[in-house]
């Protein structure tokens, strides 16, 4: 399908032979790739057992350093290209050959797309699953990215470091581009360096979460502790002079995030309603790929009145439906987007439950016309049987992880559900991830 032999799920047929010398870490040898794995690495078989170079394309001949084990392998590092192959493009950033937030960036379009494609083609296959169509990819642009999650480090008699980790590694790339991120927080990347020198102490790191909302940058700061009154100061002083809209602070990943300050009212907006969304809350990462998911959901259910949203958040879904004149029951473990959610549009009516822990049951779904889950990256095993044990009409999937979303898609294709139509957007440019959006009909009465 992509023509650069895509090997997603390692379908690399292994020569037969002795078990393989022990590798020298740091040594040199020259291979030729095979094909791409999963993560956008070029695949290669050598005397040392499988190996896993980045920055490669199939039928490239390259020399390559040794690196650890990775899995079933070794990680290698290309030192020098023999031979090129067709594919190739002159990725568009300085930092693509350090930085871990992209591993595609030297793909041509054809090739970047088709890989994208095949990823999802190859999850279905594995899991069995035939759809009726597949849309084209839908493309979102570069610089569209509006939230991005900075690691920071505190160096002595130097700057403070501000980007993106290293790829297979801890080490931070100062970021000064990135033409994945919406501009203006690659233009905020000055002012909040030298906050953060101001803040850290030698050595500290931190994370910084900065999301482009209407109203301006919403920054949150993990902080371990409750931030001192000397530290809140500095946090205002930042806030005035990076003209933010709100800053806050939370004490880890996953934790409820505190406005320290707030300089203008800040929202998503959905369908046109602007929803005061929470800090640090979550939100589909483009505008561009957003409106793409939202279209398909909207298309999926135009004849459902009633519509149950479930891991709903701060209701990118759920505003959007509710907008278009449906009743819609929207449910999430996070109470607080889903307040800000219906208090942005009537017909929305909440429920604060984890779903993951607890699934909606098959009982308790009766008399929805449609349902829509968008479940985090594991997906969600437990709500897509319950879902499959049901009678609703219409099942919308909406993922960004195809291996997952297979697996629950073969979950309700067991229980009388054909997959009639799959919506993919590339929303995570130059990396591997891929977001969809599935349409389920029930064909079948429930065994």
């Amino acid at each position: 399908m992509t023509g650069i032999g895509n090997a997603a799920g390692h379908g690399v047929r292994r020569p037969r032979s002795a078990a393989p010398p022990p590798p020298t870490p740091g040594g040199a040898i020259e291979a030729v790739v095979l094909a791409l794995g999963s993560h956008g690495d070029g695949i290669a078989e050598s005397a040392c057992g499988r190996l896993y170079i980045p920055r490669t394309l199939p039928g490239e001949r390259v020399r390559v350093r040794l690196g650890s084990r990775r899995g079933d392998g070794l990680a290698a590092e290309p030192i020098e290209w023999l031979s090129a192959a067709e594919g190739r493009a002159t990725p568009p950033c300085r930092h693509f050959s350090r930085c871990g937030g992209c591993s595609l960036q030297h793909l041509s379009a054809e090739a970047y797309q088709g890989f994208k494609l095949e990823r999802l083609h190859t999850a279905l296959a594995r899991a069995r699953i035939t759809a009726s169509a597949v849309a084209p990819l839908v493309l979102t642009p570069p610089g569209g990215r509006r939230r991005a999650r900075f690691a920071a480090v505190s160096r002595a008699r130097r700057r403070c470091s501000v980007g993106f980790r290293e790829r297979r590694g801890h080490a931070i790339v100062d970021v000064v581009e990135c033409p994945v991120l919406d501009h203006r927080l690659v233009t905020a990347l000055p002012a909040l360096r030298d906050w953060l020198d101001d803040l850290l102490t030698t050595g500290q790191r931190t994370e910084v979460t900065v999301t482009q909302l209407d109203g301006g940058l919403d920054v949150v700061l993990d902080w371990p502790q409750p931030p001192t009154v000397a530290v809140r100061e500095r946090c205002a002083a930042f806030a005035g002079e990076a003209d933010l809209g709100r800053l806050s602070w939370r004490a880890g990943p996953g934790l409820p995030a505190e406005p320290m300050v707030q300089r203008r009212p800040v929202g998503a907006s959905f369908a046109g309603t602007i929803v005061a969304v929470p800090a640090g809350c979550f939100l589909q990462a483009s505008v561009a790929g957003e409106g793409a998911l939202i279209a398909a959901v909207l298309d999926a259910a135009v004849d459902a009145r009633r519509i149950v949203d479930l891991f709903s958040g701060a209701g990118t879904f759920a505003v959007s439906l509710a907008a278009a004149g449906r009743h819609v029951l929207a449910i999430d473990s996070d109470g607080s987007a889903l307040a800000a959610a219906a208090s942005a549009r009537p017909g929305i009516t909440t429920q604060t439950r984890d779903l993951l822990a607890r699934p909606l049951a098959a009982s308790e779904l009766a008399g929805f016309a449609a349902a829509v889950f968008d479940p985090p990256r594991a997906g969600a095993a437990a709500q897509a049987k319950q879902l499959a044990a049901s009678g609703v009409p219409t099942v919308v999937a909406v993922s960004c992880n195809p291996q997952t979303f297979a697996r629950d898609a073969r979950l309700l294709v067991n229980g009388g559900y054909g997959l009639e139509r799959v919506v993919p957007v590339d929303q995570f440019l130059w990396s591997p991830h891929l977001e969809l959006a599935a349409i389920f009909r029930r064909n079948r009465q429930r065994p």
